[in-house]
Order: structure tokens, then C-alpha cells, then sequence
């Protein structure tokens, strides 16, 4: 999509730079002029793949623009078209309302990242919470939504909380394949994708029952997986399991961009939430949101639930 685009704009600025124009004269010999021979630029934007020799041999932009239409091609031929039954009360932005009650903040809430993508690096982000049913699993689906809605952004969705995983009840799918299957080699990192209703939406479910999540997240293949599928998405939205009671979510964070906590409203423990922030530990949280706010009084209604760090 956007990196192909932008990887075949710059490759024509460089082959017309390249062309450039005849210096005046200046006594001096003219410096030679390259121009990549035209079957290697036209191969190139071609569909069909580069021989591994030329691949080999081309400009790096070149290059890039072909391992980007190899994975463009497996994403959407090994991704699984899923038919999503989502829950009406809980995903919000799948329905034709625009004014469903939480819509706005989810809707600043994409703003305010935009803005710190703009400052720094931001593209993988990882919900969490300090315990069980804060609601970063909710916070996690509908910020993927919202940034789908988008126009031209792709986003990739992953339940990353193998131990009780949610998000798959929320979509009304499947929960395999999925995260689990990848991780132990049983599954490539397209197969585990499903992909339904809400276009430019993709979603990896936490896949089987395994023993030893930790371990599992620490094998290496997780930093693999988000290597190889990074450049195919404009954002990459992780639910990760509670801070507090178990490691996985700290290592989950080492390959994140930025962590957003979610705390609950009138539920979340101080020293909990003290607690969760110091398992993130040199780690970027970018923010947090506080879920499950009264809808009246003027509190409510003047602010957006949203807070940045």
C-alpha cells in the first residue's frame, strides 16, 4: 500500500535525479551521468518477482519495492477472510452510528497518537493494564478500529494475552489459528491472520491453549514475526496480558514502540497501578486512558478520558 507507493515515488526521484542536467561549462569535465539501465526499473513494477540475481544486484529501493509486493501478495492470499460476528456492545465502530457513547474518545484518542508520531517513531503499540478487567481488551479493539477507519491506513490487531485471551469473543471468530500456533512453529505469520468486515483491518487471535506463555514470548520469534509484517501496516495494536500478576506483558513491551495503559475509573488500586508502571521500566508509555468514567456530571462530559503522559 502507502510503503510500495512511497518506495516506487522515491525510486523515480532517484532514476530522475540521476538523468539530471547537462552542466554549463566551466572548464572542468563533466561529471558522468548514471542512469539504471531501464529493464531493471521496469522489472521492478512489474508483478512478476525479480530473479534472486537481479534482486541481488538492484538499488536497495528497488529491492525494497519488490519484498514489499511479495509480502503484499502473501497477506492478502494466506490471510484468512473470516465472516466476524462482533458484539454490538462492545465494538463500537463496525455499525453505521457515529455517536455510540465512548466513539469521541476513542476518536481523540487516535488523534493524540497521530500527534506523537509526528514528535518520534510510534507505529507498535501495546495496551496493557496493571489486573484483570480494566478493560484494556475493549481499549485495544476499538483503537484498532478507529485507526482502520482511516482512510488508506492498514492496521494489524493482535490478542498477545495467551493466558485469557478475549478479543476473539469480541470479534465473534475464531481463536485459531493464531499468535500460539505462530510461536511454535506450527504456522506461518500470514496464516494466523484473519482478515473480515471492517476493511484494512487485520486480526491475529491468541491461537491454542499453551503451556509457558512467558517462555514462548521470549524465544525470539515474536521480535520476528513484528520484523517481518511491520512494513505492511500503518499501525500494530498489541493486547497484552495484566502487568501485574504474570511477566508476559514487560516482555511483550520490549518490542513495542510505546505502551498505553489503561486504568479503570474508581477500580484500579494506587499501588497497583504504581506497581504496573514500574514493570515498564525503561520502557516508552505513551499514555493512559481511564476506562469505565459515570456518563453525567460535568467531569464526564468535559474530558476526553484520555490522558497523555
Amino acid at each position: 500500500m502507502s510503503r510500495i507507493h512511497e518506495a516506487l515515488k522515491k525510486a523515480e526521484q532517484e532514476r530522475s535525479a540521476g538523468k539530471g542536467t547537462a552542466p554549463e561549462a566551466t572548464g572542468a569535465p563533466a561529471a558522468p551521468v548514471f542512469e539504471a539501465p531501464a529493464p531493471m526499473f521496469a522489472r521492478a513494477v512489474n508483478p512478476e518477482p525479480l530473479s534472486s540475481t537481479l534482486i541481488a544486484e538492484a538499488p536497495e529501493t528497488i529491492r525494497e519495492i519488490e519484498s514489499l509486493e511479495v509480502a503484499e501478495n502473501l497477506l492478502l492470499t494466506r490471510s484468512v477472510e473470516a465472516r466476524w460476528n462482533p458484539d454490538s456492545k462492545t465494538m463500537l465502530f463496525f455499525g453505521n452510528q457515529e455517536n455510540l457513547r465512548g466513539m469521541e474518545q476513542f476518536r481523540t484518542l487516535r488523534a493524540r497518537l497521530f500527534a506523537m508520531r509526528e514528535r518520534s517513531p510510534l507505529k507498535t503499540i501495546l495496551v496493557a493494564s496493571a489486573l484483570p478487567k480494566e478493560g484494556k481488551s475493549f481499549v485495544s479493539a476499538n483503537l484498532a478500529q478507529v485507526l482502520a477507519r482511516r482512510e488508506e491506513r492498514r492496521v494489524l490487531l493482535i490478542d498477545g494475552d495467551m493466558r485469557a485471551p478475549q478479543l476473539h469473543a469480541a470479534f465473534g471468530t475464531n481463536s485459531t489459528p493464531g499468535l500460539g500456533e505462530y510461536l511454535l512453529g506450527e504456522a506461518d505469520e500470514f496464516s494466523v491472520m484473519q482478515r473480515g468486515a471492517l476493511e484494512n483491518l487485520f486480526f491475529v487471535p491468541s491461537g491454542r491453549a499453551v503451556e509457558h506463555p512467558a517462555e514462548l514470548i521470549a524465544n525470539g520469534r515474536f521480535g520476528n514475526f513484528l520484523r517481518r509484517v511491520e512494513p505492511l501496516f500503518d499501525w500494530i495494536i498489541l493486547d497484552s496480558p495484566p502487568a501485574v500478576p504474570v511477566s508476559d506483558a514487560s516482555l511483550l513491551a520490549s518490542y513495542c514502540d510505546g505502551v498505553l495503559m489503561v486504568v479503570r475509573s474508581n477500580s484500579t488500586p494506587y499501588d497497583k497501578a504504581q506497581r504496573a508502571q514500574l514493570e515498564f521500566a525503561g520502557k516508552n508509555i505513551v499514555g493512559a486512558v481511564l476506562n469505565g468514567m459515570a456518563q453525567d456530571g460535568e467531569y464526564a462530559r468535559y474530558y476526553a478520558d484520555v490522558y497523555e503522559k
